[in-house]
């Protein structure tokens, strides 16, 4: 399927200022890649949207998927196979989690548990399959689809607001639906799943217990600070503003992001007046200038290679292929700088165990390691006496 490139190949800079990061290829021939991830070991999941996961082992993609459900995904657009996330110990129960838009509904969102093989621990046993929860989605668009494990041992799930435009449902705002939230589920409990008691609305009367954040338009992607346990969700926006929010570790959930009263820090509807004081803003915004349409978010960089790297948060845009730095927010914001233009569709970025961050590009199939440019800090000498 593809091979390891010995030398890597780093990408032309389309814009006149000094890059911060390189993206170094190491590997190619990927088919509409939408998530990256590990299972605890030096092995790369990559999530490719018709309905297959494959591997790369550090040189190569394996030739034979992971898993392969493409007769149960229905595809392509913002439907497919969505993201994967492995269970915390799955070294000792083999559990991992997928996030599909099934054929057999209309375009409804699947979250499914599976389990590794017996006898190869780089393929999935197809028959392991169970359903934990189904999401009708009312439009094709807007699925969300992200899936990751929080410091708490939580599943975290990204649901869009349903589609079409402008939320017409106003579901991300209504707490008896799923839709538009983040939701947080006990996978280690109940069945098929368990409601953690102190997710923020399990007594609150006709609220889905499962919500843990509201008022998201579209969270395609979110992730954990792993040294903070500080949670960075990018929400896509509607025709005008792209978001990053910032929920600290202390948080104790229920926060309302905005949608669809704002988009971004801006009224959206109503056009105007439209603060209350359950609304969040954002960290950082950007406007659809410059070719900017859709957000994704990345990870904050916690590897041991690029000491200048370390404590900066991630993040790009699908249309432009600008790729953005942010420090922890200060009170409200969080001061954001461009690391490089290139000419990707960044669809996802990844983190490997070492904390190492990758970035995929998903027109041409290729997958990025991102490297610093920036000279390492120089060590101070021991003062003589």
């Amino acid at each position: 399927m593809t091979r390891f490139l010995a030398v890597l190949s780093l990408l032309f800079v389309t814009s006149a200022f000094a890059q911060e990061i390189a993206l170094e290829q190491v590997a190619s021939g990927l088919s509409l890649p939408v998530a990256i991830t590990h299972a605890g070991d030096t092995r790369l999941f990559l999530t490719q949207q018709r309905g297959t996961v494959v591997i790369w082992d550090g040189t190569r993609i394996l030739p034979a998927p992971f898993l392969d459900v493409t007769n149960l995904v229905l595809c392509c657009d913002e439907r497919g196979l969505l993201s994967v996330a492995f269970h915390p110990k799955y070294k000792e129960n083999g559990f991992f989690y997928v996030d599909y838009t099934e054929t057999a509904g209309p375009g409804t969102t699947v979250i499914a548990r599976y389990r590794v093989s017996p006898i190869d621990p780089n393929r999935a046993d197809p028959a392991s399959a169970k359903v934990l929860l189904r999401i009708a989605q009312p439009f094709a668009n807007h699925n969300g689809g992200q899936l990751q494990f929080g410091p708490d041992g939580y599943l975290y799930i990204g649901m869009g607001d349903g589609g079409s435009a402008g939320d017409p449902g106003n579901r991300a705002q209504n707490l008896a639906e799923r839709l538009g939230k983040i939701l947080r589920i006990d996978v280690d409990s109940g069945d098929p799943y368990g409601i953690p008691p102190s997710n923020p609305f399990v007594t609150t009367s006709g609220a889905r217990p499962e919500i843990w954040a509201y008022g998201l338009r579209n969270p395609w992607r979110f992730a954990f600070d792993r040294a903070t346990s500080d949670l960075w969700i990018a929400d896509v926006g509607q025709g005008s503003f792209e978001e990053i929010d910032f929920q600290p570790s202390t948080s104790i959930g229920g926060e309302n992001y905005g949608w669809r009263r704002l988009e971004a820090g801006h009224c959206f509807n109503p056009s105007s007046n439209c603060e209350n004081f359950t609304n969040v803003k954002p960290v950082i915004e950007y406007s659809h200038t410059a070719g900017a349409c859709s957000v994704t978010g990345g990870y904050v960089y916690r590897g041991s290679r690029y000491q200048r790297l370390a404590g900066t948060y991630l993040y790009g845009d699908y249309c432009n292929g600008m790729i953005w730095g942010a420090t922890h927010p200060s009170n409200s914001f969080s001061n954001t700088h461009l690391l490089i233009d290139t000419t990707l569709a960044i669809s996802t970025f990844g983190e490997d165990l070492n904390g190492e961050l990758y970035v995929a590009d998903y027109n041409s199939g290729r997958l990025y390691h991102i490297a610093s440019t920036l000279p390492p800090v120089a060590k101070r000498r021991a003062a003589r006496h």
